[in-house]
């Protein structure tokens, strides 16, 4: 038995627990204890949807783009917003299946509920120029790098 105590409670097979021993046959099959699992599917609707908004940001000469994986939403469910001029919040709303009392789940991994990311933009950059669109799951919002200010150059008389 380990000198350090369980802090969720007389159970040592919590996955919380680094201590703890589980099968590792199946690592993707934890088992909680009954007092988290009972919640498990509330606290997996609450904070994977944050998570599950992954962004792409690539930078070309002409402008910055990000790509972000948004499947199935509509570009409706979708908001796309400039803040203070420089930063840009992609957020939107993933809608919980309707659960049938007849259903038994087995596992649920989709993510339901809000999401929102926030990108803020280098000051090389048209906001006003900002273009967004939505094909087959994926958001793409391009912003148009300003024309690099060419330096202006004059030469100075060196008296002597």
């Amino acid at each position: 038995m380990s000198m350090i105590p369980s802090f969720f409670g007389g159970r040592r097979s919590s996955v919380f627990d680094p201590f703890a021993t589980f099968d590792l046959s199946d690592p993707f099959d934890f088992h909680f204890p009954s007092s988290i699992s009972s919640h498990f599917p509330e606290i997996a609707r609450e904070t994977s949807a944050i998570v599950n908004a992954r962004v792409d940001w690539m930078e070309t000469p002409e402008a910055h783009v990000l790509k972000a994986d948004l499947p199935g939403l509509k570009k409706e469910e979708v908001k796309v917003e400039v803040e203070d001029g420089k930063v840009i919040q992609i957020s939107g709303e993933r809608n919980v299946e309707k659960e049938d009392k007849s259903e038994k789940w087995h596992r649920m991994e989709r993510s339901s509920g809000k999401f929102k990311r926030r990108f803020r933009m280098p000051e090389d950059v048209k906001m006003e120029e900002i273009k967004a669109s939505m094909e087959n799951g994926v958001l793409t919002v391009t912003v148009p790098k300003a024309e690099e200010k060419k330096a202006d150059v004059k030469s100075v008389k060196i008296s002597g």
